[in-house]
């Protein structure tokens, strides 16, 4: 019997133990800055970090997209911006607020094998409470890449929209590459695409605020 609630406690004491050195190796690992590649200083172009509270993206004006990332999205002739995301297809589709956040999906989403998306939101003018922050273009090009490289396309390299799946009318989710995990969320992703894209970024952050706090 002693064997037993040992055992029981050992078990207990795991569930409260790994979440919490999980979030302060998050938060050291986010205070970490990878620096900047490039000497450069004419950084003629201009994207945006925005969040919602949960999920981080990067907005772009839709002039800064190349064709190839552009192909097979949905937008209109008065859309001036796009917002990326990349999340869990069934923790971003019913999780868009920390409201709506449930156990279940939770777990799904850290924990089993999952398939993922490409969040794109449009937007007509530029928001006040998007983060500015300037690039050269041998750093947007990389990001351009980095966008198309994470779209799951066809044989015809074709992009897959998901059909009457959105938050509002303003939005769109497609298939994407890669499974999410504890270790890759939706923020991660948008810090590794700093990283690829040779712009200032975190070691490691899965929480939005890690890359905001590098730029505001």
């Amino acid at each position: 019997m002693k064997t037993i609630i040992r055992i029981l406690k050992w078990i207990l004491a795991s569930f409260l133990i790994i979440p919490i050195l999980y979030t302060i190796v998050a938060l050291v690992l986010s205070t970490i800055t990878i620096k900047r590649k490039t000497a450069n200083t004419n950084f003629n172009n201009t994207i945006y970090l925005n969040t919602n509270g949960v999920h981080l993206d990067i907005v772009m004006p839709i002039k800064n997209l190349n064709n190839f990332v552009l192909h097979d999205l949905k937008y209109t002739k008065n859309d001036k911006f796009l917002a990326f995301g990349w999340g869990e297809e069934d923790f971003y589709i019913n999780t868009p607020t920390w409201q709506d956040l449930t156990f279940k999906n939770a777990f799904k989403a850290l924990f089993l094998k999952n398939s993922t998306l490409v969040h794109i939101s449009r937007y007509k003018r530029k928001r006040l409470d998007w983060v500015a922050i300037k690039i050269s273009d041998a750093e947007l090009k990389k990001l351009n890449n980095y966008f198309l490289n994470t779209f799951k396309t066809d044989k015809n390299n074709s992009k897959t929209i998901l059909k009457n799946k959105s938050y509002s009318l303003r939005d769109n989710f497609y298939k994407a590459t890669g499974s999410y995990s504890c270790f890759k969320t939706c923020n991660s992703w948008v810090n590794k695409g700093f990283k690829e894209s040779g712009l200032k970024a975190c070691f490691w952050t899965p929480f939005d605020f890690g890359l905001l706090n590098k730029y505001k």
